[in-house]
C-alpha cells in the first residue's frame, strides 16, 4: 500500500485524569483503524486515503494501571488505602504488569499506524526506548535496557542497584499503536511503594530529578523527548486541537 504518511497530530493535554484519557486513545485508535480498514475496501490506488498518526502527551493524577497479563497481586494495597493515597486503579488492555502514573511524570502515548514507519513490534519498542535514553544522556545520565524487560534502567546489570526511569505498556492491533511510556522526571517516587512496579519485587524505580540532584524544567524535558521521537520515527509534527 502506498500513500505513506509520516505526519503526525502532536497534542499536549496536560494534567487529565486517566479514564478520560484513555477514552480519548481510544477514540483516535478507532479513528486510525477505520482509515485502514476502509482503504482495503479501496479498488484503486488513488482512492487509498492516508491514515492519521497522532502523539499525545500527559501526566495524570495518582493511578496504578495493571496490564492484561499482570497479576494484581504486585498492587500492594487495598482500596481504602488507595483512597487515602488519593489514588486510582484500572486493569487496562496494554501488555506488561502494574505501573504508577503522576504528577511530574512524562506520559506519551503514540496512536500510529505502523505501516507509515516500520511494522515491527520490537523496533517501535526499541525506538520508545532509544528516545528516553537520548533525552536522559544529554542530563548525563546512561539509560540501559534490561533483557527480558521492556522500559529505560539504570545500572541494568547490577542486580542491586537497578533502577527503572521508564515504563513501556503497549497495545496494537493492525499494526496501530496505543498506550506508550511514562517517564519519571519529576514523580513522587513513594507511590511506587505501594506496587511491585513491573512486577519486580527486587527492583526500585527512580525519576531524572534524584538522579540528577538539580530541580528540572519537565516542559523543556518534553521538548527534548518530543524531539528525539522524530528523529527515530521521522514523525512531521502538526499540533491539533
Amino acid at each position: 500500500m502506498t500513500n505513506i504518511n509520516k505526519q503526525t497530530k502532536f497534542k499536549d493535554l496536560g494534567l487529565i485524569d486517566y479514564k478520560q484519557a484513555w477514552d480519548y486513545q481510544e477514540q483516535l485508535f478507532q479513528d486510525v483503524v477505520n482509515h485502514k480498514l476502509n482503504n482495503r475496501k479501496c479498488e484503486k490506488e488513488e482512492e487509498l486515503q492516508p491514515t492519521p498518526n497522532y502523539l499525545l502527551f500527559c501526566e495524570h493524577p495518582h493511578v496504578y494501571t495493571l496490564g492484561k497479563n499482570g497479576s494484581e497481586n504486585n498492587l500492594l494495597v487495598n482500596q481504602i488505602q488507595l483512597q487515602n493515597h488519593d489514588a486510582q486503579f484500572y486493569k487496562i488492555d496494554r501488555g506488561g504488569d502494574i505501573t504508577y502514573h503522576g504528577p511530574g511524570q512524562i506520559v506519551g502515548y503514540p496512536i500510529i499506524d505502523l505501516d507509515n514507519f516500520s511494522p515491527d513490534i520490537h523496533q517501535y519498542v526499541a525506538y520508545l526506548e532509544e528516545a528516553i535514553i537520548l533525552t536522559i544522556a544529554d542530563y548525563g545520565i546512561k539509560g540501559e535496557r534490561l533483557k527480558g524487560a521492556s522500559g529505560v534502567w539504570l545500572d541494568a546489570d547490577n542486580k542491586t542497584k537497578a533502577r527503572k526511569i521508564c515504563a513501556i505498556g503497549i497495545k496494537a492491533s493492525r499494526w496501530v499503536t496505543m498506550h506508550g511510556f511514562a517517564f519519571n522526571v519529576k514523580t513522587n517516587l513513594q507511590y511506587f511503594d505501594y506496587i511491585n512496579p513491573c512486577g519486580f519485587t527486587d527492583k526500585k524505580a527512580t525519576s531524572l530529578e534524584k538522579e540528577t540532584r538539580v530541580e528540572l524544567d519537565t516542559e523543556q524535558v518534553k521538548q527534548k523527548v518530543k524531539s528525539n521521537l522524530s528523529k527515530l520515527f521521522g514523525f512531521d509534527y502538526k499540533e491539533f486541537t
